[in-house]
């Protein structure tokens, strides 16, 4: 029976190594970190999303294994069977003063959370507005509602508003964005989204792993960015970006919606709670994040030095107000090949081509880290500059 689908898939996994898009894991036989250890040596690492260089903070191992210490290893329960700790309240509560909203709701990972919040508020007479590079989790979630679905180009207002006019005769809307697009890293306009939501009574939900941590003037997000406190409904996040690396993703917003989902989020009434090490280190991390906006600060800084290095060398990079530099390459062999000589060079990246980003649209996506030290910085913008000499992309 196997051996018809065998043969397709031989077949498919023949076409893409040839075309040369097989994505291969490279194996970390260390902590992530700025610095880490893999078959190749040791190189710095610059396509993780440890966005306040969190992953291995010893504040965060050491509330882990408190954590377990005091509260066991595992749940072996959903939430609402026997699976709630107070640990988990303690952290709800904690997401929720963190983006001043009202309560929050835990899943093991942000695309559960994506994946949960839209079916148990939204039917067949309702709508739902999303931009067109919204991630993954949000288009699978979407199609998991009976409601009916729409969307306009990135970040477009005009087309948001052509949206906005078309489904007035909806019972209810809602506007469905990434804070920060994962792949460009650029910001949504949330000010001016929500404005048209007000005009045309439409709920606002916002997307905040590349965000939160990250953007706004102490790194709270699209809303302390935008000053919208208030004006967005519904906040998804996770544990696992700028939030201390693991796992772990949240919904946080209006009391209503929250304890709604607490009824009939699937993925939160039929997964396992959050184990208490990580819901231990979370709680942590938010106090981190309370006392000091130093890892914040440094990341900004390191942001914007790599940038202005980048773009004097002559690379192409996309606008960004987040700590992702895509550095357009277009060509996804290229990116390929790109990624794999500066691997030579002691800096690992990766290379995103299509289906991830559109066709003739690849590039490297460097991600930067509180952790990285201004030396990594220099290292990372000469190996860059020398492989796009070596491959022709630049002068000299």
């Amino acid at each position: 029976m196997y051996g018809k689908i065998k043969t397709w898939l031989a077949d498919e996994l023949t076409a893409i190594e040839a075309a040369g898009l097989y994505k291969r894991e490279r194996i970390i036989a260390s902590p992530q970190r700025a610095s880490i250890a893999v078959g190749e040596g040791t190189v710095l690492n610059f396509c993780a999303n440890n966005y306040l260089g969190l992953s291995a903070h010893p504040r965060l191992v050491a509330a882990a294994k408190a954590a377990m210490d005091s509260h066991g290893f595992g749940m072996s329960s959903v939430r609402f069977i026997c699976g709630t700790q107070d640990l988990h309240k303690t952290l709800e509560e904690a997401i929720s003063k963190y983006f001043r909203t009202e309560d929050t709701i835990l899943y093991a990972a942000c695309f559960d959370a994506n994946g949960g919040v839209f079916e148990p508020l939204f039917g067949e007479n309702d709508a739902i507005i999303s931009d067109m590079l919204n991630h993954a989790s949000i288009i699978d979630g979407v199609r998991l509602s009976k409601a009916k679905r729409y969307r306009y180009e990135n970040a477009d207002m005009a087309a948001l508003e052509a949206c906005l006019r078309d489904t007035q005769g909806h019972r209810f809307r809602i506007i469905v964005t990434d804070g920060v697009f994962s792949m460009d890293g650029n910001v949504a306009p949330m000010n001016k989204i929500c404005e048209l939501a007000e005009r045309y009574d439409a709920l606002v939900m916002v997307d905040e792993c590349h965000s939160a941590g990250v953007v706004g003037k102490t790194g709270r997000g699209v809303s302390e960015l935008f000053d919208v406190y208030g004006r967005i409904d519904i906040y998804t996040g996770t544990l696992g970006k700028a939030f201390g690396g693991a796992i772990g993703g949240f919904t946080t917003g209006r009391r209503e919606i929250i304890e709604l989902l607490r009824q009939r989020s699937r993925p939160y009434l039929f997964s396992n709670s959050i184990p208490p090490a990580i819901v231990g280190a979370g709680i942590e991390m938010f106090r981190m994040l309370d006392e000091s906006d130093e890892l914040h600060a440094k990341l900004a800084d390191n942001v914007e030095y790599f940038r202005t290095q980048m773009l004097a060398a002559g690379f192409d990079i996309k606008p960004t107000q987040s700590a992702i530099c895509a550095v357009m390459l277009y060509d996804a062999k290229l990116s390929q090949l790109f990624a794999s000589r500066m691997l030579d060079e002691g800096i690992y990246v990766t290379g995103f081509y299509y289906p991830v980003v559109p066709k003739d649209q690849a590039r490297i996506r460097v991600q930067l880290s509180a952790g990285h030290e201004r030396e990594h910085l220099d290292k990372c913008v000469a190996a860059f500059i020398k492989v796009g000499r070596e491959l022709g992309l630049l002068d000299g």
